[in-house]
């Protein structure tokens, strides 16, 4: 074992009596690792990004004297959770990952490099969102609902179309399933994130497009965009003026997502646990939820054992309706 590892088990082993305050009191008994790693999968100032660097002021001087976190960007998500999975597994190597990352892709993609149920071990959940269903100046102004939406998109099929962050995303298949539902052949437009998609709907160039309700909220606000509906089973507490997808008759559309922390599979379950309670403690800092609801987030943490139970929930949820849909990442 090494002197690290000896070092953060020792200082985090009061934590199960007292939670964060006596694992505080533990590190300065004994010198604290000085650095641990929380990957993020996504590039700097994205949504990911700032919810991990959110997290890790928190951790500092807790998990360890620094808290850094890694950026390793590319094919959504994986290459993170690619590098976390060969990690060391001493609990000095974290990541934050959206649930798509684990319960979606292995239903999109034919082989991926890591398998989600059982190269990592869940932490703890962060965070939980809705998403949002918003047109702009394309679209008449006399359009306010789904069903103004889907006539319009009848009576207009060439323009019939939204974008979404990312083909096999979550707001890909809500825009999806509810094309379906309503009985409207609406084309989607994959970008490589929310915002650029909601440009081109501000633009002009993109009749509507579905992505987190917090992305929406600077343009919603301004005017800008005219949010039709959110896929919570709740009116979003972040727009509370848009009626969710069952509200207007589209009773099996509710979706959301959730971030989560995890380690590498192999880390001791006493380490998982305690860094489970330092990323719960952090959650309940107010600075800290302020800042995540500014980005449209819930801040809403978990044990071990239920994010564990969520993801295969999610995992088996999906997997149907991704075969209803009939989309592969592969093709």
């Amino acid at each position: 074992m090494s002197m690290q590892r000896r070092q953060f088990l020792g200082a985090t082993a009061v934590a199960a009596g007292g939670g964060l305050s006596l694992l505080a009191t533990a590190a300065r008994a004994q010198p604290l690792p000085d650095t641990a790693r929380l990957f993020a999968g996504f590039a700097a100032g994205g949504t990911i990004d700032v919810t991990a660097r959110r997290l890790a002021e928190k951790l500092r001087d807790v998990a360890a004297k620094a808290v850094v976190v890694e950026n390793r960007t590319g094919a959504g998500g994986q290459i993170a959770l690619s590098a976390l999975k060969v990690a060391p597994a001493d609990g000095l190597t974290l990541a934050v990952s959206p649930m798509s990352m684990l319960g979606i892709y292995p239903h999109t993609y034919k082989k991926l490099p890591y398998a989600p149920m059982t190269d990592f071990a869940p932490v703890s959940q962060i965070v939980r969102l809705d998403f949002g269903f918003a047109v702009g100046p394309l679209v008449p102004e006399s359009v306010r609902s789904l069903s103004d939406f889907a006539a319009w998109c009848k009576a207009n099929g060439r323009d019939a179309n939204f974008g979404s962050p990312a083909a096999g995303s979550v707001p890909h298949f809500v825009g999806e399933l509810f094309g379906r539902a309503a009985g409207v052949d609406l084309k989607h437009v994959p970008y490589r994130g929310s915002q650029p998609a909601i440009m081109d709907v501000i633009g002009g160039q993109l009749a509507a497009a579905c992505g987190p309700v917090g992305e929406f909220m600077q343009h919603l606000a301004a005017g800008k965009v005219r949010l039709l509906a959110t896929s919570g089973p709740t009116r979003s507490r972040f727009a509370p003026n848009a009626p969710t997808f069952v509200e207007q008759g589209f009773k099996d559309i509710v979706y959301d997502e959730w971030f989560g922390v995890f380690v590498p599979a192999r880390t001791p379950q006493d380490v998982v646990e305690r860094l489970s309670v330092a990323v719960r403690k952090a959650l309940g800092a107010p600075d800290l939820v302020a800042a995540l609801a500014q980005m449209g987030l819930e801040a809403k943490g978990s044990t071990p054992a239920e994010l564990a139970a969520l993801l295969k929930k999610d995992t088996e949820r999906w997997a149907p309706l991704i075969k209803t849909i009939g989309f592969t990442a592969d093709a």
